[in-house]
């Protein structure tokens, strides 16, 4: 197994299309993260690099789960972010969070009478909802899940796409608190880092109306992965867009991303899963 460190990773991130910039933490919100970023830091565990061949070969981790914990302490909550311009859920514009057959695992199709499949490189992208307080595993909680597709196009929003709404889903995470999607690797589009966004509720029932959410964040990609799956074909206007951005300088991850970088392994040619252990 090889361990790469998504750390040295250099990105970027662009939810935010002409003055979007309402969505972003105010200030005292973002003082608070950062403190809380400085003092995961201090405590959280070294990564190192690992290789281990078996029988099989070698599988590749491309990127790990920084989640920082103190010792035996819970998780520490995930940084709330903005849910961007297109989130579907019924606060700018569409709503799929009441259309009959959202609640799903698999997300590449559209559904609820649309028709459509976004094709790229298969991600499966694994969720763990965790109590920052107790530790418990929250069990029934829900999350709804959406992201661009490999062109960088967000079904029901951008131009031509408006008559689609794949990639997009609600799943309740089971007895250990984990929700699994069955999607495709999103592209990077310019101005942002590559990213996956989720909404939590209390339950699938509160799941039906933004107004219940508990949390929003988002899910960083780690450069390693990102670039593999970029080489593939579909992905060319991602090289592109990648190049010209950093976790650093992107408007969402750029003040930490520890909490939000997501553990990535397989490979491109049988599928990939992205895995981050989210408190709350």
């Amino acid at each position: 197994m090889l361990l790469l460190d998504p750390r040295h990773a250099h990105d970027d991130d662009h939810d935010d299309h002409g003055g979007l910039h309402r969505d972003l933490h105010q200030t005292g919100a973002a003082m608070d993260r950062r403190s809380m970023l400085r003092i995961a830091a201090r405590f959280g565990a070294a990564l190192s690099a690992i290789q281990v061949i078996g029988c099989g070969g070698a599988e590749t981790v491309l990127g790990t789960d920084a989640t920082a914990t103190v010792s035996s302490t819970c998780p520490t909550r995930v940084p709330s972010e903005t849910e961007g311009p297109y989130p579907g859920d019924g606060s700018n514009g569409p709503n799929v969070l009441s259309s009959t057959g959202i609640v799903r695992s698999d997300i590449r199709t559209s559904f609820a009478g649309l028709s459509g499949t976004a094709t790229g490189v298969p991600l499966n992208i694994r969720l763990t909802l965790v109590s920052a307080s107790t530790c418990a595993p929250l069990a029934g909680y829900a999350v709804y899940l959406w992201h661009c597709d490999r062109a960088g196009n967000y079904s029901l929003y951008s131009s031509g796409f408006t008559n689609q709404n794949y990639l997009r889903g609600v799943q309740a995470a089971d007895s250990n608190g984990v929700v699994t999607f069955q999607s495709i690797y999103p592209g990077c589009y310019s101005g942002r880092w590559p990213h996956i966004h989720f909404e939590v509720y209390r339950s699938l029932a509160q799941a039906t109306a933004v107004s219940n959410k508990i949390a929003t964040s988002q899910i960083a990609l780690p450069l390693t992965a990102n670039t593999l799956v970029y080489a593939a074909s579909g992905y060319e206007a991602s090289v592109t867009n990648q190049s010209r951005i950093t976790l650093a300088s992107d408007n969402v991850f750029s003040d930490g991303a520890s909490l939000e970088l997501a553990t990535i392994t397989g490979d491109v040619s049988s599928g990939m899963t992205a895995a981050l252990t989210v408190g709350i």
